[in-house]
């Protein structure tokens, strides 16, 4: 596999991997019939969207890595009780 491919399968790289193969999924059980899946599309952008403010304010702040690992991604959808997307 190369190794962009490899990243992007990476869950502490990704943090849309479940929305993103939802997604793809849907796709392919529905002869790739866009509107059919536009909730899947919705739910993977509103994640994007939300992950990347989080590492905006962390590049702000000085943290690193700027994007979240998947423990610390846990436990930050852990704290607010319920999913933001």
């Amino acid at each position: 596999m190369p190794m962009v491919a490899r990243r992007l399968r990476d869950p502490d790289v990704n943090p849309c991997l479940l929305e993103s193969d939802a997604s793809t999924r849907c796709m392919d059980e529905n002869n790739y019939d866009k509107e059919r899946c536009s909730t899947y599309f919705l739910k993977y952008k509103n994640c994007r969207k939300f992950w990347n403010s989080v590492m905006v304010k962390r590049r702000q702040n000085g943290v690193e890595p700027p994007m979240p690992t998947a423990a610390e991604r846990d436990e930050i959808l852990g704290a607010m009780g319920k999913m933001p997307y």
